[in-house]
């Protein structure tokens, strides 16, 4: 039986991935349970064996911590120097570093937080700049730096971990090396003084040390390297096309909230991750109907979810009422095969719990609830109101259910009403409506004690005599408060509604004032200006210039100027394609920041938003808003960039035809001539005298001839070039058109003595505005034009004034043209044929008329009269001398 033809087909995922890595340096990460198990130490021996075998190995940085066998493995290793005015011990010099490009670079201390001003916030990512750059790179991590065992580490030591590395850098490493010590001998070296200074080594064994804390974390480090071993080997297997069983398919939703508790829950869904070698989604549901949560709140779950994105996950933001349908829905779509939550830590009676519901419904999903733990966690509190507001949502439900209960008093002392109820349902609907849910929840408050005490008898007290006022009062508060809930519903709503109509309107704006935009240089400065229009915030928009640097293109306010930094933040946001600058992982302390404007592979450009420090990062609805009006611009710069090579393509094409055109007449009115000039020339040569004295004056003739249409084309491509560079001069003075006229018939009747000509000029014939000797040469070509296509018929010229023109006409006899070409003939190097399937001319005599024409100021077309359907006109205007003197 034959196999599949893909059966030992290598898994496309894994050879993406190992493509991915070309051209990249690779990371080596020597990883421990504890300082002074040896990394440092491990690093530099094998960085001298690398050397002993011609390795270009370079010390980038390295942390002996005062240990005498670490500092003497790195003599003999070339050492970068520090960064001066970083910090006690200096920094890494990064630029050197890239600088040096060597094979292996050693950088110590993966974890480490570079010091404010340098180009990257942590050590790790300077370590990825110098592997994009093609450098490999040693370095040393201990096992509780990792972002997901952070907390996890501080619960078994007591300590608190300040500095983290996101687990991705871990588990994109090329390589994992255990450095292990059992705990007892890690014990003993810090006795020894090995690892610190004998007066904090105490200090250490009864602390961080202790070997119930370094058993835990050498599991945890054993356990780590085995997960990176067994990831790959996998990926060796896959990209070898070699069969499984492979690990299982394993996918995580998530679900996170704006509580202290979601932070516990997304580094457990990380370690749970990492152990399952499952992708994961983290899942924020916000609801459509409710008060936002508290300014801390919305903070605390913009951190909680950039520490997932730190650590490998993929958000996803959904709006909704029902939480469990809203969680279920996005679990089938993400194909997820576990729900990881968080412990409720509310409970009531009436109601199941989130995980209690999620457990219920969740039928073949497995559901992971985190527990919380006692005294850390704390319910989150919708926004506190502000005095005004406080002062609005208090007052209105006093204002209108005293109102009410005004106008019921005034009305039950007219008219006996059997249902005053309605009067306070409509007032509880009023605070809804102005002031939200809790004016609602005060309105019928206030207007059961309003109702109960001026309008149920006995009025006066708040008692009720009737048993059945008390069913219709039951009934009444019922209504109230379903009607104030929905009332606020319906006004927070129509909140949301109006902040998405605007964000709507602002993305309709910008398309439409892009469809207006002509040219990049136009686009740029939309650009800028609606962004600032849109965000409320100074915008830049910078672009690459012809030698594809990139240069400031546009501002919004314009005075604006960017900064050494602020433009290597830009230009780190073009290159590498990421948010770079204010608050983000490439400089940070810049004031501004940057996102390039991305088209598929290319980056079309970057824009800059001007922020302040005291107002954190930008909202998520800012964001969204943003990436939006990005996407618009890519395809507006796209839409530019297309049109602008289309017209150089439609010019070079022009250019090209052009080209053509010249070289086919050059070939031929050039060829043509001197092959009789060279013709007669060698008869009169070889024969000489012996020829009658009539033919050597028809050869002298014939030389002189074709000597005068060699001159001719010479000239007219010398005057077309005077055309198009506009240097061709025009003498604006009075020109009689009737002297001109006979100028160019004569001069014409010397080249082809038997031209018919007939002229018919107007009585007393105005003079015209020109130049007499461009005009003369219009009206020749005409003629030349007319000899050459008109046949045997007579050409006619006709002149005459028109309104504040003078017109000339020249008709021939000839076939005429037909309408899709009238225009087409005035065009450089265009001709038609006379009918014999031959081309006559150059295709520059009516491009040249057309020029010197337009250049006095005047006009000329070409018409093919329909009363003969026979013949050609052109037709030429030029002002009247005493109207262009006007």
């Amino acid at each position: 039986m034959s196999q599949p033809a893909d059966a030992n087909r290598a898994d496309p995922e894994a050879l993406l991935k190992l493509a991915a890595r070309e051209g990249r340096g690779k990371l080596t990460i020597f990883l421990g349970m504890a300082p002074g198990v040896g990394k440092t130490y491990a690093m530099l021996e094998r960085a001298r064996a690398q050397l002993a075998k011609g390795t270009d190995v370079v010390i980038g940085l390295v942390e002996t911590h005062g240990r005498p066998e670490t500092a003497a493995l790195a003599q003999g290793l070339e050492m970068l120097p520090r960064a001066h005015g970083a910090g006690d011990y200096g920094e890494l010099d990064l630029d050197a570093a890239l600088t040096r490009h060597p094979q292996l670079i050693v950088v110590d201390e993966l974890a480490h937080s570079n010091p404010p001003g340098a180009r990257h916030p942590k050590r790790h990512q300077d370590i990825a700049e110098l592997i994009g750059a093609g450098i490999d790179v040693w370095t040393a991590l201990n096992i509780q730096h990792l972002e997901s065992l952070s907390d996890l580490v501080a619960r078994i030591a007591g300590v608190p971990v300040r500095e983290t590395v996101p687990d991705i850098v871990l588990k994109q490493a090329d390589e994992v090396v255990l450095v292990d010590l059992p705990p007892a001998e890690l014990i003993e070296r810090l006795r020894a003084g090995k690892v610190y200074l004998p007066e904090n080594a105490g200090r250490a064994i009864d602390g961080f040390f202790r070997p119930a804390t370094l058993t835990a974390l050498r599991e945890l480090s054993l356990r780590r390297a085995a997960d990176r071993v067994d990831d790959q080997m996998v990926d060796f297997l896959r990209q070898s096309a070699i069969e499984g069983p492979w690990a299982t398919g394993e996918r995580l939703l998530v679900c996170v909230g704006p509580d202290d508790m979601s932070e516990r829950v997304v580094r457990e869904a990380s370690r749970l991750a990492s152990g399952l070698n499952a992708r994961w989604t983290v899942l924020s549901i916000a609801r459509a109907h409710g008060l936002p949560p508290s300014p801390e709140a919305s903070d605390r779950l913009e951190a909680t979810l950039r520490l997932a994105e730190r650590l490998g996950a993929v958000i996803r933001r959904e709006t909704g009422d029902d939480f469990v349908e809203a969680i279920l829905k996005a679990a089938r779509r993400e194909n997820a095969t576990q729900i990881v939550i968080g412990r409720s830590t509310s409970k009531a009676f009436w109601r199941r719990s989130l995980p209690d519901a999620l457990l219920q419904k969740a039928g073949d999903i497995g559901v992971h609830v985190v527990a919380f733990e006692p005294g850390r966690t704390r319910r989150v509190r919708p926004q506190r109101r502000s005095v005004p507001e406080w002062f609005l949502s208090l007052g209105v439900p006093v204002l209108a259910v005293g109102a009410t209960t005004l106008l019921g008093l005034g009305l039950s002392a007219l008219v006996a009403l059997q249902n005053l109820s309605m009067l306070f349902l409509a007032a509880v609907l009023v605070a809804a409506v102005i002031a939200g849910r809790f004016s609602a929840l005060l309105a019928s408050v206030l207007s059961f004690l309003a109702y109960n005490f001026f309008f149920i008898d006995p009025t006066g007290r708040l008692t009720i005599a009737q048993p059945e006022e008390v069913l219709s009062l039951a009934i009444f508060v019922a209504v109230a408060l379903a009607a104030g809930q929905l009332a606020a519903r319906l006004r927070l709503s129509i909140d949301r509604s109006s902040q998405q109509t605007r964000q709507a309107q602002a993305l309709l704006d910008f398309a439409r004032k892009m469809s207006g935009a002509f040219g990049r240089e136009q686009v740029l400065d939309t650009i800028a200006s609606h962004l600032h229009g849109a965000l409320g915030r100074a915008s830049v928009v910078l672009a690459p210039d012809e030698a594809g640097e990139l240069i400031l293109a546009s501002a919004w306010p314009p005075d604006q100027d960017l900064d050494g930094t602020a433009m290597t933040a830009a230009r780190w946001a073009s290159d590498k394609r990421e948010a770079s600058g204010f608050l983000t992982g490439t400089l940070p302390q810049v004031p501004y920041l940057f996102r390039p404007i991305l088209s598929g592979q290319r980056v079309l450009g970057v824009v800059g938003l001007a922020m302040v420090h005291e107002d954190g990062p930008p909202p998520e609805a800012e964001q969204r808003t943003l990436s939006a009006l990005l996407e618009q611009s890519a395809i507006a710069l796209d839409r530019a960039r297309l049109t602008r090579e289309n017209t150089s393509a439609s010019v070079a094409r022009e250019g090209q035809k052009i080209q053509g055109a010249l070289l086919s007449s050059l070939s031929h009115d050039l060829r043509t001539p001197l092959a009789a000039i060279t013709g007669a020339v060698t008869t009169l040569r070889e024969l000489g005298d012996r020829l009658p004295e009539a033919s050597r004056a028809d050869l002298l003739a014939s030389i002189e001839e074709e000597a005068g249409r060699l001159n001719r084309f010479v000239g007219n491509l010398f005057e077309m070039t005077r055309i198009e560079a506009g240097m061709s001069s025009v003498r604006g003075q009075e020109v009689d058109v009737e002297a001109v006229l006979t100028a160019s018939i004569q001069r014409a009747r010397r080249l082809h003595a038997a031209l018919d000509v007939q002229t018919s000029l107007a009585k007393d014939l105005p003079q015209a505005s020109g130049d007499p000797a461009l005009l003369e040469q219009v009206l020749f070509n005409l003629l030349d034009n007319a000899r050459k296509y008109g046949g045997d018929g007579a050409i006619t010229v006709h002149a005459r004034p028109e309104g504040g023109d003078i017109a000339i006409a020249v008709t021939d006899q000839g076939k005429g043209i037909p309408e899709d070409e009238l225009e087409k003939v005035f065009e450089k190097f265009y001709r038609r044929s006379k009918g014999d399937g031959r081309q006559a001319g150059t295709g520059l005599g009516l491009a040249i008329a057309r020029g010197f024409v337009q250049a006095m100021g005047g006009s000329i077309k070409a018409e093919s009269p329909a009363l003969r359907r026979r013949g050609t006109r052109f037709i030429v205007r030029l002002p009247r001398a005493e109207e262009a003197g006007s």
